[in-house]
């Protein structure tokens, strides 16, 4: 595997290490008596590592030249794992609503099914840049839901739990909106490619 490779592999990793840390206090309360506010600088650490990764294996992959068709698909998988990793632990915590998080994984579904019949073509479909500004509004909506977690967790300013909650949803709202407009953006560039490619055979 390539650097770039290598960091998008981290972000997988990290994705269950997230689910664990976060959840750990939900489903076993018993273990943690002294509550779970140890977990808000362990989930944020967490978080803002994989967003880095993100960062440096795009760097890794343009400066050594390590642009591949294989990272395309890689980086955006790794991207949609994480996501959804951490918007389903929000479902859990009740930020996220329900609703919003399956629109989401059938976006996310869909686009995948749109890459696999992209390589079918042989064409490999890298992220879009309405796919970019998706997970844009995808890291501030989650970070703004972790910072409800952490007000609850910490057990500090407890009264801006609610606003500071509700404010998530409207930006889960928004992020939610973008998905499926860039749905529909990757759907249009593979109905292009599939009408080239039937000039082409033509």
């Amino acid at each position: 595997m390539s650097l770039a490779d290598k960091f998008t592999l981290l972000r997988i990793i990290l994705a269950p290490v997230f689910f664990i840390v976060y959840l750990l206090p939900i489903f076993f309360p018993s273990w943690f008596p002294h509550g779970s506010g140890w977990t808000v600088p362990v989930f944020w650490l967490i978080a803002i590592v994989a967003e880095l990764t993100d960062m440096f294996d795009g760097m890794a992959a343009r400066k050594l030249n390590e642009v591949s068709d294989f990272g395309k698909f890689f980086d955006p998988f790794a991207d949609t794992l994480f996501q959804i990793t951490c918007f389903l632990c929000l479902v859990i915590t009740g930020i996220f609503p329900v609703i919003l998080f399956l629109v989401v994984i059938y976006r996310e579904f869909s686009i995948l099914l749109i890459r696999n019949l992209m390589l079918k073509m042989g064409v490999t479909m890298g992220a879009r840049i309405s796919g970019k500004v998706k997970t844009v509004t995808y890291i501030i909506a989650g970070a703004v839901a972790l910072l409800a977690t952490s007000v609850q967790r910490l057990e500090i300013l407890e009264f801006l739990y609610p606003i500071i909650k509700n404010t998530a949803v409207v930006l889960f709202s928004i992020s939610v909106i973008v998905a499926v407009v860039s749905f529909f953006d990757y759907l249009s560039a593979f109905k292009k490619a599939s009408k080239i490619r039937g000039q082409s055979s033509n």
